[in-house]
């Protein structure tokens, strides 16, 4: 899933799928219990709460997701992001965040491309290529400035992080660390996350509140788990040994990736993300 107002392509990626990648989807789908499910999925975005100093009067927006691929070509996310944020007194801020990424079922190569937009000022682009070699990652970029360097590792990419989620949920786990970099902000940005996943619930389950996802015959006898990812910004020191997340995606995860009931807390406000469409699109099958 990816965050409004910043410049991450998460969410959506994770979720969404992700994300999500990001929430959205993500993953080598074969660890997990077959193929992640091609498909093109449509969230509204509406202001649950406002609290803090940095209150929030209104926010809504909407997501389109796209994502393709399989565990022999690698997987593909188009992630658009279109929100309005209002603070009160006539203070609006419009913010527009495009993402296309894409990721070997390894987790060895990671290209991302991604492009925001506040109000009417300039885009700001990020644009690079982050690839596994040895004990490290090297990451090049070639947008905003020329910059080549290198990560832990032990760091994952997007569709790694989903699908390990997966596996830790299927093997009965309910908290998950991981270290997770998706080219978002500057393109430098490292992130610490904690996954709390839920106990699973059943395909043949009926939800409390029934979206396009739950009525779709590609999904009736999917499990899926409530999962709560918590992002921390891995440069920052903890405050009397705890430290704030710098937001927190709430959502259930299908073991196909597909995430629904989405849940966008950014400390100041939180933001739902209800599925309001869902179409199931072709995969060409590995040779």
């Amino acid at each position: 899933m990816t965050l409004p107002f910043r410049n991450p392509s998460r969410a959506l990626v994770l979720t969404i799928a992700v994300t999500a990648g990001s929430a959205l989807v993500h993953g080598a789908a074969a660890a997990a219990s077959g193929p992640f499910l091609a498909h093109q999925a449509l969230y509204d975005l509406s202001l649950v709460k406002s609290r803090g100093s940095n209150s929030v009067s209104d926010a809504r927006g909407r997501i389109l997701y796209n994502f393709s691929g399989s565990s022999c070509e690698g997987y593909t996310s188009e992630f658009r992001q279109v929100s309005e944020l209002d603070s009160g007194e006539g203070k609006v801020t419009l913010s527009d965040l495009r993402s296309t990424s894409w990721e070997d079922a390894a987790g060895k190569s990671y290209r991302f491309k991604i492009d925001t937009r506040m109000n009417d000022g300039e885009s700001s682009p990020v644009d690079g290529i982050a690839e596994r070699v040895g004990d490290h990652i090297t990451v090049k970029l070639t947008q905003p400035v020329k910059k080549t360097f290198n990560l832990d590792g032990k760091i994952v990419f997007p569709t790694e992080q989903i699908q390990r989620i997966i596996a830790a949920a299927r093997d009965g786990k309910s908290v998950l660390e991981q270290t997770v970099y998706d080219g978002s902000d500057n393109g430098e940005k490292v992130y610490n996350t904690l996954t709390v996943i839920g106990r699973p619930i059943a395909g043949d389950r009926a939800p409390s509140s029934p979206d396009p996802s739950t009525a779709s015959d590609a999904m009736k006898t999917m499990t899926r788990w409530p999962v709560t990812v918590s992002y921390y910004d891995s440069d920052a020191r903890a405050k009397d040994g705890e430290q704030t997340p710098v937001y927190a995606m709430s959502f259930e995860l299908y073991e196909n990736g597909v995430s629904r009931a989405l849940v966008l807390d950014y400390n100041d406000f939180v933001i739902s993300g209800a599925l309001d469409k869902f179409d199931v699109r072709d995969s060409k099958p590995c040779k």
